[in-house]
């Protein structure tokens, strides 16, 4: 089983489509319909006689044009790449976001430059091509862009044209026509599979040609609704019906930020939202504001809980002009005044929301739905019961202690019994869920005692209590819990199988500084399943703890702790699992610029 992290995408040449060609209908004349056949041309000509002229497809009808613009190539979905409506660009292609080259092969790719732009508010976005180029028109017509100027000479003239394109609503393929052809005295079967080939196909209609369409069809709505279509008038309306169903959001930018009062109070609503940026007159004030807790309530009552605990009142409204849609917020003048303004709503997107005013003034919040604004005693108890929990941050008196936790994770019983498990032994403590003192708004506190771990045995602030993260504080520390269960999901069961399984050497070992596998030259290690590693050579017996785990950004670690044991106290690390076989498991340290900083191999003994 192999866990490799998603590689840099392959570059790849720009290809043109080969996809089928469209194939060429003939040309039928609408001869007379007088003439007599025999045989199977009797056949032909009761068929064509007895289909209802308003059930045929002809050229430049009402329903014609609908179904042409209903297969019309929709160019929106990567706005955010070419800021064009009414053409696409060929995938693969090269782009250099703000410098950083992105090789973008699938629509997933735009999510990433979204986020890369996204990032930070008011700094210049920028993107350029890898030219040549091959853009898509609305008519399928496939173009070669040779350089920026040429693009340019596109998108202006898109920003000119009308938006013909109907988007709301898709037919359903494959679907069939009838094709009468006058010179054979037949009719043809004409199959259509997707939008280019029905595209082409009304496009090339003339105004002698008899057509029909197979009934019954289906027509399929962008919320996913399907509507079954026996007739041309039924058609006409359905299609007709798709032209104001959605929003197309054709505004040659990206990202759906067209939104009413009505989706916004909905979304503001739903969710708690939590501080991610603030700036005020210019002045970023970020580092005083992060993780405050905002709630938006019905009767247009707002309260915000700061990072100790407090909970602060005002009100909101939503106020929707020619110039968008703002937000009103009002505090009292003696608290969070940085808050109340009447922001501008200009984005909503993955979870976030940006408001700003002119003047440096901005706030990002991010949607935390999984944060609850109003604790009770009892819900904590039941988060922290549930499972056992990552000691991942642990600062204290000025020191870090993160490293002397790893590989140890600490599990709450309802009876005030707290256990750590070090080196697979199980340290007691006891724990308790203090109340905000009756009639303030104060914070709750976690009470920790380990006895002789005094970086530990604090009254801890709960600042933020997650269902998978709870932060704490106490004056100048700082402590943070990421929830590890018992039941793992099935890569961790591997890794976990595999380093039980037998003793381990270890196969190399590489820091910046070159080839250090030699110091681990005479030992042997071993993994068991209660969390211990135990080990000889040289003359030492050496123990530690480890761990392995699927972290919240879904990367698979194995934390190693063996204290200060030299020289294994050098690999004290949450490592990431690059590849694991039965027989071999490999781990890299990673900086946070994303470099390899440090590789370490283990080989089965």
């Amino acid at each position: 089983m192999n866990f490799s992290i998603k590689n840099k995408k392959i570059k790849k040449s720009i290809q043109g489509s080969k996809g089928n060609l469209f194939k060429s209908f003939f040309i039928i004349s609408f001869l007379s319909m007088a003439i007599l056949f025999t045989g199977c041309q009797d056949e032909v000509n009761e068929i064509v006689q007895g289909t209802n002229e308003e059930e045929l497809l002809v050229a430049n009808s009402s329903v014609a044009s609908l179904m042409k613009s209903t297969a019309t190539k929709d160019g929106s979905k990567d706005n955010i790449i070419d800021n064009a409506s009414c053409f696409t660009v060929q995938l693969p292609v090269n782009v250099y976001v703000n410098g950083l080259e992105i090789i973008v092969d699938s629509e997933e790719d735009f999510e990433t430059i979204e986020e890369i732009f996204d990032e930070y508010y008011d700094d210049e976005d920028y993107l350029e091509y890898a030219y040549p180029i091959v853009i898509e028109l609305s008519d399928y017509t496939e173009v070669i862009i040779e350089n920026k100027e040429q693009l340019k000479e596109y998108v202006e003239a898109c920003k000119n044209a009308e938006d013909d394109d109907i988007e709301c609503v898709d037919f359903k393929y494959p679907l069939f026509y009838s094709v009468f052809d006058s010179n054979r005295n037949t009719i043809e079967t004409v199959e259509i599979e997707n939008d280019r080939q029905m595209f082409r196909f009304i496009k090339n209609i003339q105004t002698t040609d008899i057509i029909s369409l197979n009934f019954p069809i289906t027509v399929v709505f962008t919320d996913e609704t399907e509507m079954i279509i026996n007739g041309m008038s039924e058609l006409e309306s359905a299609l007709e019906s798709g032209i104001e169903f959605c929003d197309e959001d054709d505004d040659n930018d990206y990202g759906d930020d067209d939104f009413d009062e009505e989706r916004l109070e909905e979304l503001l609503t739903m969710c708690p939202w939590i501080v991610h940026d603030l700036k005020r007159n210019n002045k970023d004030l970020t580092a005083e504001y992060r993780e405050y807790l905002i709630v938006f309530k019905t009767e247009n009552v707002v309260k915000i809980r700061k990072r100790n605990g407090v909970v602060i009142e005002g009100s909101w409204n939503i106020d929707a002009s020619t110039t968008g849609v703002k937000i009103n917020l009002e505090f009292d003048s003696n608290v969070l005044e940085d808050f109340t303004l009447v922001w501008q709503v200009t984005d909503i997107n993955h979870g976030r929301i940006k408001l700003y005013t002119e003047f440096g003034n901005r706030i990002i919040l991010e949607k935390k739905c999984d944060l609850v604004f109003d604790h009770n005693k009892e819900r904590i108890k039941n988060i922290l019961n549930e499972c056992l929990w990552r000691i991942t941050r642990l600062h204290y008196d000025g020191l870090d202690y993160d490293q002397k936790y790893i590989g140890t994770p600490l599990r709450f019983f309802e009876n005030g019994i707290v256990k750590l498990r070090i080196k697979g032994e199980l340290i007691y403590g006891q724990w308790d869920v203090i109340s905000p003192t009756q009639g303030t708004t104060g914070e709750y506190i976690l009470v920790l005692g380990f006895g002789d771990r005094p970086e530990l045995n604090l009254y801890w602030r709960i600042n933020l209590l997650g269902d998978e993260k709870i932060k704490l504080s106490n004056e100048n520390s700082q402590l943070i819990l990421d929830r590890f269960c018992e039941n793992p999901d099935e890569d961790v069961e591997y890794i976990n199988n595999v380093l039980v399984e037998g003793e381990w050497t270890i196969a190399k070992y590489e820091t910046e500084n070159g080839n250090q596998t030699d110091i681990f030259n005479e030992y042997v290690l071993g993994f068991n399943e209660i969390g211990k590693i135990y080990g000889e050579g040289n003359g030492q017996n050496i123990f530690g703890s480890w761990l392995s785990f699927r972290n919240l950004d879904g990367h698979l670690k194995l934390g190693l702790n063996f204290g200060d044991n030299d020289p294994f106290m050098e690999l004290n690390h949450r490592w990431k699992i690059v590849e694991i076989t039965e027989n071999r498991i490999e781990l890299k340290d990673y900086s946070h610029s994303g470099t390899i900083e440090r590789i370490l191999i283990f080989e089965r003994y």
